[in-house]
């Protein structure tokens, strides 16, 4: 892990702003933290060469979209080999219904968010998809009924 670069009061309410709201123009952002347009957008090239803005995306409606079903999969894995921890993770990227994968510790291996139509989509994601995966040993499912927080504003501590 890379040690965090030290961010001062501005930097700090420059990413709280941008997270909020990426399209905000730079004369805006500059009226905001109290600097002149040109220092705010040095600040903010310097953050985005750092690599702590990785990127700017516009956040979805999944519901609006036709993704109404959102669920949880813990995958375990049959082996533990580099080679077969590398193969499944190649072929989950291939799944565009898996919208996140985490490598974690506990009871399983894996941690995948699914985003599929309806539960028929996923049972289709299941036995067309997954179960062709032989890195797979076992997967629990757990279906999301309600989501009562979902930021996506990092803390900036």
């Amino acid at each position: 892990m890379s040690n965090p670069i030290k961010l001062d009061p501005i930097d700090r309410q420059i990413l709280e702003i941008l997270q909020t709201n990426a399209k905000i123009t730079n004369s805006q952002l500059a009226q905001e933290i109290g600097l002149s347009p040109a220092p705010t957008l040095e600040r903010v090239r310097k953050l985005e060469n750092a690599g702590i803005i990785k990127s700017y995306h516009a956040t979805l409606d999944t519901e609006k979209l036709g993704l109404g079903v959102s669920i949880f999969i813990m995958v375990s894995l049959s082996s533990h080999k580099k080679n077969q921890i590398m193969s499944f993770v190649d072929r989950i990227k291939q799944i565009p219904e898996v919208v996140e994968c985490h490598h974690i510790t506990g009871t399983g291996d894996f941690l995948l968010k699914v985003l599929t139509k309806d539960i028929a989509s996923y049972q289709e994601l299941i036995l067309n998809k997954l179960v062709d995966i032989e890195e797979i040993g076992n997967m629990q499912s757990m279906v999301i009924l309600s989501t009562f927080k979902d930021s996506k504003v990092m803390p900036i501590l």
